[in-house]
């Protein structure tokens, strides 16, 4: 597996989580898993592109900055372009295809 290397000590700093999409809070959590493996942060906050709303969520994760209220359907998927990987910078709301499992 991959190492994660901080290249400051967290212990008793403000940290600031980014993400793009919020939706169920699983991947929050793991970050936040991974984030207490390093020390202590005296606190630790969320920013997110895109929150899908609360009805989706699995955990009791709540963003402290958003920059978009988006509510969706299960069956909608929420695609954040950015122009480095992309070629063009934009958010979309996209119909699941069939078969696709639950995500972002």
């Amino acid at each position: 597996m991959n190492r994660t290397e901080l290249p400051v000590d967290v212990d008793g700093r403000n940290v600031l989580l980014i993400d793009d999409v919020l939706y169920t809070g699983r991947t929050i959590r793991a970050a936040l898993d991974q984030l207490i493996d390093f020390g202590r942060p005296r606190r630790v906050q969320l920013a997110v592109l895109v929150d899908r709303g609360k009805e989706h969520r699995e955990l009791p994760i709540q963003a402290d900055f958003v920059g978009k209220f988006v509510p969706t359907k299960k069956s909608e998927i929420i695609k954040v372009m950015l122009d480095d990987i992309d070629g063009e910078e934009g958010v979309a709301i996209v119909e699941r295809p069939p078969g696709v499992a639950d995500g972002a």
